[in-house]
């Protein structure tokens, strides 16, 4: 355990804002964690950083959760156990599972931020949620210092959800999860239209998970901007999901407007909501939508938080004004 005094979080943070820590408190092991609550002081718990928002410094202690392994638990024919702590980096895990042939997380390729709150978000990309993989979340209670195991029933799992970011909110602390992943006979899923054309332009009609994985860093490479270039935290917004009264309406208005189909209701891509707004590629001072994906705000070198929040509630007031949609940030705002 490290403490550190009036640090920058600049680094910390995927957005690249540079704001002040009062106190950063460097966790490596669970014990050293339960130690430190011991003193019930109202922690910030920081991760990987890179789903949230920083607009003020942060006065609370920082709890900076780097515990780091990887281990098999469990090995059984056809599926494997692999228990993951909280501060490994989410894209490095994905590719270990692809050094050993273990299936389920490809999809997720090149999502930042770190496994311990990959849960909390519920991260998902060309449909597939990390839910579908999960076993067991495994966290330290704040408040008894116990460690606590959920289930994945238990954690609630929804859109972009979870209990531990709604009711549990601030009540745990993620150690480690443990993942459940096919060694054989793995579960595919390319259909999605930008993964079956890059597969499509290498003619391969029976991917790999390794091959599934290639094709979807290369579409975010070239879609997303890289967060250790340009400053971002990935999607801020939510997809929103609408009923079908209000699809057709919108429908009627914009042919060409791309959506997924649920079982009653519809998902329409807030990037293309935001698009149509005037927004994309659009910069405003330091912040700004990126140019390839209206979806992304970034800090181009020296956004403050405040910055970021207006252009975010700015794009919110347009899209509802122009669709009657209230687009719902993804990212976590403090």
């Amino acid at each position: 355990m490290k403490i550190q005094k009036n640090i920058s979080l600049k680094k910390y943070n995927t957005f690249g804002i540079d704001v002040m820590a009062s106190e950063f408190i460097h966790i490596t092991s669970v014990v050293n964690l339960q130690k430190i609550l011991r003193e019930k002081r109202n922690y910030f718990i920081l991760g990987g950083g890179s789903n949230m928002l920083l607009t003020s410094n942060i006065k609370n202690p920082i709890l900076y959760v780097n515990l780091k392994g990887i281990e098999v638990i469990n090995e059984y024919q056809s599926t494997v156990y692999v228990s993951v702590n909280a501060g490994e980096n989410w894209h490095q895990f994905v590719l270990w599972c692809l050094r050993n042939n273990f299936g389920g997380v490809e999809n997720l390729s090149l999502i930042p931020g770190n496994v311990g709150t990959s849960p909390i978000q519920n991260i998902g990309a060309y449909g597939v949620e990390v839910k579908d993989t999960i076993h067991r979340v495994n966290a330290v209670e704040i408040k008894t210092r116990k460690i606590v195991s959920f289930k994945n029933s238990a954690c609630e799992f929804g859109y972009r959800n979870s209990i531990f970011k709604n009711k549990a909110k601030g009540k745990y602390i993620i150690t480690n999860v443990i993942f459940k992943l096919t060694k054989i006979k793995h579960q595919l899923k390319y259909s999605y239209g930008a993964i079956k054309t890059e597969l499509e332009k290498k003619q391969l009609k029976k991917p790999s998970i390794i091959d599934i994985s290639n094709a979807i860093i290369k579409i975010r490479t070239e879609k997303l901007p890289d967060p250790n270039k340009i400053g971002n935290s990935g999607s801020f917004f939510k997809n929103p999901v609408v009923n079908r009264n209000t699809f057709l309406k919108i429908q009627a208005k914009n042919k060409t407007m791309p959506f997924y189909k649920m079982e009653t209701n519809y998902k329409i891509p807030a990037g293309w909501l935001i698009e149509q707004c005037g927004f994309k590629g659009k910069r405003f001072g330091n912040t700004g939508a990126h140019k390839n994906q209206a979806l992304v705000l970034v800090n181009y070198g020296n956004a403050t938080g405040i910055e970021v929040l207006n252009l975010a509630k700015k794009i919110q007031e347009t899209v509802q004004k122009k669709f009657g949609i209230t687009l719902e940030m993804e990212v976590n705002i403090f």
